[in-house]
């Protein structure tokens, strides 16, 4: 009789211990898919900022060329070269 109440006690702790090591790796796998969903984000994070930093060094390269700085004060100062006739478009 003992041997048979000591092997389901058995059997119902290795039962536990499955449904415990399944709810533990159902967890741990569901930290792993946020993780990586995490880092797509960041790794695309950092190549638009890469992006954007090639942007800002190639404005730095040409920050004090000419053509910069004319290119500057007609589209952010409307400013124009003296006898230089502008025109305004009215459709828009």
């Amino acid at each position: 009789m003992t041997k048979l109440f000591g092997s389901k006690i058995y059997m119902v702790l290795v039962i536990i211990e499955i449904i415990y090591f399944g709810y533990v790796f159902s967890l741990q796998q569901e930290k792993i898919d946020t993780y990586g969903k995490d880092k797509q984000y960041y790794e695309s994070q950092i190549e638009s900022l890469n992006l954007r930093k090639q942007e800002l060094l190639e404005i730095r390269e040409n920050f004090d060329s000419p053509e910069y700085i004319e290119e500057i004060a007609r589209e952010k100062l409307d400013m124009y070269l003296p006898n230089e006739r502008v025109y305004i478009d009215m459709c828009k």
